[in-house]
């Protein structure tokens, strides 16, 4: 999985659970269940598991991790085609309990570690929110084969000559969205979406 750092262990330092509905953007692509994020950290996050394409799905609710009296609880359960994850995220790197991993491996997950801070200049994150931001946008059935064929003949199209094509829909929430529904692609990390950035078909 791209977007996830390495694990660190230290001394715990307890979280607290505060869920909210704020957070931004709202809309998820690959969550399972409910969205419910206990910090904009962790909704940002979520914004690099849904436009990475190793990711099959994620969830907000993993189970509260206890040893003895002592409770923890993580930010999401992420699957992939390589096993599932646990993952922790703070503005600065989590420091959980010693013996979180070992609980953890002990379930048949792996767990890891998120510092934001670590994404503070990230350009694939605000592709990811920009593009999010059109989520629950739904593009007529005629613009997305007019997009596909276009793209088949030509191999590439521009973010502009792909806005241009759209007839039915609006252009940007229709362009994004078949983006994030996985069937066009664009470099997400190169830098910020432009006019000039390439679209391109996924295939499979």
């Amino acid at each position: 999985m791209k977007v996830v750092s390495g694990d660190r262990r230290d001394d715990a330092v307890p979280h607290k659970v505060t869920l909210s509905p704020i957070y931004t953007p709202m809309a998820t692509i690959k969550c399972d269940g409910r969205a419910q994020f206990r910090s904009q950290q962790a909704r940002d996050f979520a914004c690099l598991l849904d436009l990475d394409p190793d990711v099959a799905r994620w969830n907000t609710a993993p189970p509260p991790l206890r040893n003895g009296d002592d409770e923890y609880q993580v930010d999401f359960i992420v699957l992939t085609e390589g096993g599932s994850f646990l993952i922790d995220v703070g503005q600065e790197e989590p420091m959980p309990p010693i013996w979180l991993s070992a609980q953890i491996e002990s379930m048949g997950h792996r767990y890891r570690s998120v510092a934001m801070v670590d994404f503070a200049e990230s350009v694939r994150l605000q592709n990811a929110k920009d593009l999010l931001r059109y989520g629950f946008y739904r593009p007529p059935l005629g613009d997305r084969i007019r997009l596909l064929a276009g793209i088949e003949e030509m191999g590439s199209l521009t973010i502009a000559e792909c806005l241009s094509a759209i007839q039915e829909g609006r252009p940007m929430p229709t362009l994004a969205s078949l983006i994030l529904q996985g069937f066009l692609e664009v470099d997400l990390d190169d830098d910020l979406l432009s006019p000039e950035s390439q679209v391109r078909r996924i295939r499979g």
